[in-house]
């Protein structure tokens, strides 16, 4: 065989063994957005909202089965301790405590569906959609001897606090292809960034995912007295004591108007 030739053999041969390496397209996959990716906390930040909103594309007919869509919002996350109090000789105290890896400061589900019935208990473990899942407490076990305990109430709290969602049906799906929810963030935000995932679930197995990130800052006023608590404590300690002894002062003088 020529040299020419030698070459062009093994030209196809690579042609053809890159082709068959390279993965197939996603028969399904999602194509999506939001309505804002930042979300500034000023001195009058009483919660946002996000629009989550995107379609679903498609490179071969509709498969069979339902499709279903799941909307995480995800806050950063932090370590926590859980304290139980017990009342001994009639005080209450401290008793018992378990200590948790990371646990989301927020976190939100919404979904077309029930959860057990769109989301496989593999793809859970896999993906960590799950509020369970999602609160990583790897050590809790040696710390108490109910640690589940612990981690329920801490949920009960923070759903309380409107901290922690699961709105399950909440997610508009338009004949299998368009899709939207809205996401309320309450007031009492984390500054950092949010992750936003979107998932694709076909007979609970997950067919596509897709992430967003939103940035939540404090802004104004908010941010110059959180940087001065971090950097300067003393000054920033010297200018409260200054701002409560002007607003007792307003208060006094208004209050002597009113007498008069």
């Amino acid at each position: 065989m020529s040299g020419a030739g030698l070459r062009q053999g093994l030209g196809i041969v690579a042609l053809a063994m890159g082709a068959a390496g390279s993965p197939a397209p996603a028969a399904e996959s999602i194509v999506a957005g939001l309505s804002q990716n930042r979300v500034s906390i000023t001195a009058d930040f009483d919660g946002s909202e996000i629009l989550v909103y995107g379609a679903v594309k498609r490179n071969a007919p509709l498969p069979e089965g339902a499709m279903e869509v799941i909307i995480t919002v995800e806050g950063p996350a932090t370590p926590v301790t859980i304290r139980k109090k017990d009342r001994r000789a009639g005080i209450w105290i401290n008793t018992e405590a378990v200590h948790i890896d990371a646990a989301p400061s927020f976190y939100a589900v919404v979904t077309t569906g029930p959860l057990r019935q769109i989301l496989s208990e593999t793809e859970d473990l896999r993906h960590r959609i799950t509020l369970p899942r999602v609160i990583r407490a790897i050590g809790a076990a040696n710390e108490s001897g109910s640690p589940t305990e612990f981690i329920e109430a801490m949920q009960r709290i923070r759903i309380g606090e409107s901290r922690y969602r699961v709105l399950q049906g909440a997610v508009e799906f338009t004949e299998q292809t368009l899709f939207r929810a809205d996401v309320v963030l309450p007031s009492n935000l984390t500054e950092g960034e949010y992750r936003v995932r979107i998932f694709l679930t076909r007979g609970g197995r997950v067919v596509d995912a897709q992430d967003r990130v939103v940035g939540v800052r404090k802004e104004g006023l908010e941010r110059f007295l959180f940087s001065l608590a971090r950097s300067q404590p003393w000054l920033y300690g010297l200018l409260s004591l200054v701002m409560a002894a002007g607003a007792g002062w307003a208060a006094s003088v208004g209050f002597g108007i009113l007498r008069r």
